[in-house]
Order: C-alpha cells, then structure tokens, then sequence
C-alpha cells in the first residue's frame, strides 16, 4: 500500500487521515489475531497453521485488487483480514526457528529470518511502484504479490519438518502441539490449556525484561509504522516544495520515491541486522547487558538521524536520503537482538505466547495507531493553515518529529532492559 498510496489516494480520494486508517486497519487486526496463533502455536501443529495463513492472506490480496473506487470500505476491511493472515507467521516462525537450532546458532539463524523482512518491505514498495508504472494501474501490485505467497507456501510444505520437537520435556508435556486427541480427552485438556495460559501470562507480566524490552520494541513499532507508510509521500511533498517534481493531478503519479526508499529499506535493513547480530555476539562476551545496551544506543541514534532528516527535507533532498538511510539502518540493528533477548528470558514453554503478547502490546501501542495518529495530525494543521503545496509538506513534517520523540523513550526501556536482564535469564533458566 505505502508503495503507491498517492495512487490509492486519488482513487478513493483520501485524505491524509483516511489513508493512514488503511495501514492501522491491518495492524489492528494483526495485533488482535496474534494472541490467538500465539495460543494455537504452543498447542498444536505449527506448519499446518503457518500454510492456512499463507494461503489466506495470499487469496484476500488477489481479491482486493478487484475493489472499486466506490467500496473504500471494502478496501479497508480486506486490509485487516490480510493481517489476520500475517499474524499466523510473525507469530509462530520465531518458535521454530527456536526449536530448530541450538542457542550458539540461534541469534544468526534468527538474524537471517529477521533480514528478510527489510528485504521484502523494501521490494514491496519496489514492485508496487514498478507495477503502477508499467501497467498505468496500481491495482496489478495486488495481484503480483499472491504468487509471492504461493511460493512461500511450497517451500514451507517442502522443506519444514511437518513436526518439530520442543526444545524441553516440560514444554512438550504441557503442550499439545501436533497430537491427535479423543473426543473424551478434549474437555481436559482444553481446561488444563487454559489455565496454563493464564499462568503464562501472569508469569510474563512480572519478568521485567520482558517487559521492559516489549516497551522499548514498541517505540520501534511506533516509529516504522509511520516510516512505512509515509516517507515516500514525504519526500514527494518535498520534492514539490523545492520545484523538482511537478504536482501529481492525474491517478498514476511518480512513483520514483517508492523505488528509492524501497532501495534504502533493503540495503540498510540487511546491513543493520547483521551488524547488530554481529555486535551481539562479540558484546556479549565481555558484558552480559550487551544486547539491551546495544538496542538503547542504536534508538537513541537513530531518533537523532531521523529527526535531523526532517529539519532538511525542505533544502536538500540528498541530505534527506542520506539521513533516511541512517535512521533506518540503526533501527534495524534492534530487530533479531530483541528477538532474542526474548528467547533466553523467557522459558521455551511460554516462548509462542511471550512473542504474541508482545506483538500485541508493540502493535496495540505502536504502528497500529502511528499511520493514522501521523495523518490525523497532519490534517488538523493543514486544516488550520491556507491550503497550499507549502503547508502540504509542513503538516506532514510537523507530525513526523513525533516520531523522533518517541524513539527516545524506546531507547530509554532498553536501558532499563539492562538492569534486569542478567536476573531474568537466570531465573529462565532455572
């Protein structure tokens, strides 16, 4: 969507507020479906559950691209049953990647999946800017995307073991992932399950770690959200304030912007994952606060770099790429660290449901609210200002610094992480 959401825009005629419901429609629905997969993770057969939300999300983005501009509505609730599609993996795929490789591995293994998710991002907005062009039409991007989807879905039934041991005798004893049961045995087991979840979650809320690094990885959720789906219109808006590009008045626009951040997303989330990975390994050896430390810096940096590219962007628009990519680049060192920070603070019993509270909690505080809580703003200064390409590009500059603001107080729960994680993980594994 953030790819060519100035299309969408002009199809449906959106305003900023509107458009940004789109990307929380879908989060929300992402975060509210993740404490479900969560509980069916650690319960029964993860590849099963991994391939019906592949193949949802797949078939609901085929669909959409078939909405007229009259179905807006449509639009925005085939958007949220996407996310119920993705909530299946982001859920799941962590545990058994867990489950799969020895802790030594681990933060690797981890930092390789987690590479992937700049790396798609970053084509998304590429292959939808560059369907628009090719085609005149917007709608092809939803239907290219699907067959991304199939091909996921025949590498994960070909090369996913269909069942996956649990990295411990008592996780596998509570858990009854993967088991045929008796109609006489369900009414029990499913008693026992849900006290169990009960328990699991009360033991969460009082792991400080946990807690604290959650909060922190919200302040990252907050901020990409709003990244994501509107830097490129930023830069657009820039651009038109500067006399570099003329203004978009007709429904295919450029799309150029979306090529190059897609650009800057994939080169600089690989780059910072690895190297946040690799940070992490050296670190750890000399201090066991490594990995909170590590994220706290990184945050405050990148809020820095970030705030500093909004202060440009009506000057120099280099200078802006320039500190785009360095913003995004810091916050991408976080993504396999906080990761796996969860892993070793949280016992592997509770590990699908300790990632699906925190998704919730990430998503329910962070992107879920930010696109709309950016666009929301942005039409209340336009609305109290002479509508012009000037306060066009203002209102949405005004309500990004938020986002640098924010990314402070996320540096600042890491550092809190640090003072207790040395604890937590002794007690995780006792």
């Amino acid at each position: 969507v953030a790819g060519i959401l100035l299309d969408i825009q002009k199809y449906f005629g959106l305003s900023d507020g509107k458009a940004g419901l789109l990307q929380t429609v879908f989060t929300l629905c992402y975060m509210l479906a993740a404490p479900i997969f969560g509980y069916l993770g650690d319960r029964y057969n993860r590849k099963i559950i991994l391939g019906a939300g592949l193949f949802f999300w797949s078939g609901v983005t085929l669909g959409s691209s078939f909405i007229t501009e009259s179905h807006y509505r449509i639009f925005v609730l085939s958007r949220g049953l996407v996310g119920i599609g993705s909530a299946s993996y982001s859920t799941i795929a962590p545990t058994i990647i867990a489950d799969l490789f020895e802790e030594g591995k681990r933060t690797t293994v981890l930092s390789i999946f987690y590479i992937f998710i700049p790396v798609g991002s970053g084509c998304g907005y590429m292959l939808a800017a560059g369907m628009a062009k090719s085609t005149g039409d917007w709608h092809w991007a939803f239907r290219v995307t699907p067959c991304m989807g199939g091909l996921a879905l025949l590498l994960l039934i070909l090369l996913v073991p269909h069942r996956i041991q649990r990295r411990t005798a008592v996780h596998r004893a509570l858990s009854i992932s993967g088991m045929i049961l008796e109609a006489d045995e369900k009414p029990d087991v499913h008693r026992t399950a849900k006290t169990t979840w009960c328990q699991d979650v009360g033991s969460l809320v009082k792991n400080c770690s946990f807690v604290c690094s959650s909060l922190g990885l919200t302040a990252m959720a907050f901020v990409t959200g709003a990244l994501g789906m509107w830097m490129p219109l930023f830069l657009y808006r820039a651009q038109v304030v500067q006399g570099i590009v003329p203004p978009c008045l007709q429904e295919s626009c450029n799309s150029s912007n979306s090529l190059i951040f897609g650009g800057i997303t994939i080169g600089t989330g690989i780059l910072g994952i690895i190297a946040g990975a690799e940070a992490a390994r050296r670190l750890r050896r000399r201090n066991n606060k490594a990995d909170p430390l590590i994220c706290a810096t990184s945050m405050f940096i990148s809020s820095l770099c970030l705030y500093i590219a909004l202060m440009v962007a009506q000057t120099n628009i280099l200078s802006t790429f320039i500190f785009i990519a360095f913003g995004e680049l810091f916050l991408s060192v976080n993504w396999a660290v906080v990761t796996d920070i969860l892993l070793y603070v949280v016992t592997p019993r509770r590990q699908s449901t300790a990632i699906a509270l925190q998704i919730l909690v990430s998503h329910l505080l962070g992107d879920a609210g930010s696109p709309y809580l950016i666009g929301v703003i942005s039409n209340a200064i336009q609305a109290r200002n002479i509508p012009s390409l000037q306060w066009s590009f203002r209102s949405m500059q005004y309500s990004f610094v938020t986002c640098a603001f924010v990314g402070v107080f996320g540096g600042g729960f890491f550092l809190l992480t640090s003072f207790y994680i040395e604890e937590d993980r002794k007690e995780a594994q006792r």
